[in-house]
């Protein structure tokens, strides 16, 4: 992702975000990010987006993607069940927890029979508080998240959440509870396996 490209999606989540994000705490979080790495960190360390502006880039797939299952499953009436800023805070923010964790790190690669040092992601978190929860808690300090927000960027790892790993019921438990939930993991999934490439 070249400068342009992410100064364009930064633009455009701003711009979702100040359109549709009216709660009161809100611009004050919105402050947070911009003071932030969240514009020009990655999404992961080596899967999907990992690359310069790669979190913002994931978020703003996640909020399409998750628009267009809703609409799918609900239809035009989608509304009826979850609230445009409801989607807007849960897609936009759910992986708020990986702000400021990305560093630059150096290793020595073989390339063409000779050792260079290569730049790499490397991940540091000094808030570990875990990862959906971490970003509820983060969103927390700000404004205040319904029951649904709540669940849904707290589940939004589902299978791959360590704690169901480590054998919680608690997430099939929430998805039968909060079935906003299972879309929006699904449209996660989709934005980091379909609209999302590995680095080459």
């Amino acid at each position: 992702m070249n400068q342009t490209e992410i100064q364009a999606n930064k633009e455009e989540y701003i711009n979702i975000f100040e359109a549709i994000i009216k709660r009161d705490g809100s611009k004050d979080l919105l402050n947070f990010l911009k003071t932030s790495d969240f514009f020009t960190c990655p999404a992961s360390t080596r899967f999907h987006s990992a690359e310069e502006g790669g979190l913002c880039f994931h978020s703003l797939n996640v909020y399409k993607r998750f628009k267009k299952n809703l609409e799918l499953e609900y239809g035009e009436n989608y509304v009826d069940k979850i609230s445009d800023e409801s989607i807007a805070i849960i897609a936009l923010l759910h992986d708020i927890c990986k702000v400021d964790c990305y560093k630059v790190e150096y290793r020595n690669t073989k390339v063409n029979g000779e050792w260079v040092k290569q730049p790499y992601f490397a991940y540091e978190d000094k808030l570990p508080y875990g990862h959906g929860e971490k970003s509820v808690y983060m969103i927390s300090g700000f404004m205040k998240l319904t029951r649904d927000e709540a669940m849904a960027i707290n589940w939004h790892m589902g299978g791959f959440d360590t704690r169901v790993i480590g054998g919680s019921y608690s997430l099939s438990n929430a998805f039968y509870e909060y079935p906003l939930s299972v879309i929006f993991h699904i449209s996660d999934l989709e934005a980091t396996y379909i609209d999302e490439k590995l680095p080459n």
